[in-house]
């Protein structure tokens, strides 16, 4: 169990103390233009009020979990999916499209009690979510569609419904900009002390709960051993009598349930109103925190909340050390840069090649073969 683990754990470690490294050299070769000086202690400085601002007080706790909380839902979705072979590259559109469907719920409910209005206004965001996973997972089953090429079609295409309901039926008459109604009592009730961003709503107790479950279903059920042979091996489940077009449309179908999941915690737990310019990377930053999980669901859950805290800490790096928040979009690109090229940070820390089960970086350029999709 112990050999198993430390494979498990070299490679993601590895890269990110890589990240860490070639961060340093980039933070010290720019210290004369962020301080006016040539200033080698600069990393130091950086890293430490990433410390203190992610761990080392409470309000820092309570933002780096509020900012984990939508990261691990929908790198679960595209964790999920990898466990399938395939690539959801859709995190992003099944987000937006669980937030506007929480949102008009939220606006709809918001003078109702809240017992009432929460669960629904949730339940608008699976289904949606999960409807908008749907579509991408029956045109890979019965066409052959690549799930990469209608996943990232199909997030411009929730952009722009956004931006009409927003713009349209559900924008809050008066507005200063265009947004919609707020959410009132649907709002996810505070249950921490508020941070310095956000306050610690209901909806971070979520992943604690979906991450185990997610566990369970692809390590101890029948459909989740399947999803894993068939994302191994798809000629192999066919002939074993599985039937993948199944298969791929639920596995997207969760996927984009799980991210539809996260947009709707983020409207009502977070935002309150939905606005029609809504800005976010967490669609893209989640594929980071899968690979960087290696798809396992524990794993997604840790790389989550070091994602997370990197967020959270980042005003408090820019305002102690001087450095532009943008730091730490570089930071998490090394890190995908390094597990991407995982065969670097086996030669630096000596690591042998590991070995079984689904290789979640081949699946970003693997598909299934035209016989694969046969019922």
């Amino acid at each position: 169990m112990i050999a198993r683990l430390r494979s498990q754990l070299a490679l993601p470690l590895g890269a990110i103390a890589m990240a860490l490294v070639v961060g340093a050299v980039v933070l010290i070769a720019t210290s004369p233009i962020v301080t006016g000086s040539f200033d080698p202690t600069l990393p130091v400085s950086t890293y430490w009020a990433l410390i203190q601002g992610s761990m080392l007080s409470v309000n820092g706790l309570v933002d780096t979990v509020v900012s984990a909380t939508p990261l691990i839902l929908v790198g679960l979705a595209v964790g999920l999916c990898f466990k399938a072979g395939m690539f959801n590259i859709g995190g992003q559109g099944q987000f937006l499209m669980g937030a506007v469907a929480a949102a008009a719920a939220g606006a709809a409910l918001a003078n109702a009690p809240t017992y009432v209005a929460v669960p629904i206004s949730l339940l608008a965001g699976l289904i949606a979510g999960a409807a908008y996973g749907f579509v991408p997972g029956v045109l890979k089953a019965f066409t052959g569609a690549h799930e990469v090429v209608t996943t990232i079609m199909l997030n411009y295409v929730a952009i722009q419904i956004v931006s009409y309901f927003i713009t349209g039926p559900l924008q809050a008459p008066g507005a200063s900009f265009a947004r919609s109604l707020d959410v009132g009592n649907a709002s996810l009730p505070v249950i921490l002390l508020e941070g310095t961003g956000h306050a610690g709503h209901l909806g971070i107790i979520i992943p604690i709960i979906v991450v185990p479950l997610i566990w369970w279903l692809l390590n101890r059920s029948t459909i989740g051993f399947e999803i894993r042979t068939v994302g191994a091996n798809p000629d192999a489940a066919r002939y074993a009598g599985m039937r993948p077009r199944r298969l791929i449309v639920l596995a997207l179908t969760g996927g984009g349930l799980l991210a539809g999941l996260a947009g709707a915690i983020e409207i009502l737990g977070v935002q309150g109103y939905m606005p029609a310019a809504y800005s976010t990377n967490v669609g893209f930053d989640a594929i980071t925190v899968a690979l960087l999980g290696r798809a396992n669901p524990i794993g997604i859950l840790f790389a989550g909340l070091l994602l997370g805290a990197m967020r959270a800490a980042a005003p408090l790096m820019q305002i102690q050390a001087g450095v532009p928040v943008q730091m730490i979009d570089l930071l998490q690109g090394v890190i995908l840069f390094f597990l991407a090229a995982d065969v670097i940070v086996r030669r630096v820390f000596r690591l042998r090649a590991a070995v079984g089960g689904v290789d979640e970086l081949a699946t970003v350029t693997r598909t299934y073969g035209g016989k694969s999709l046969a019922p």
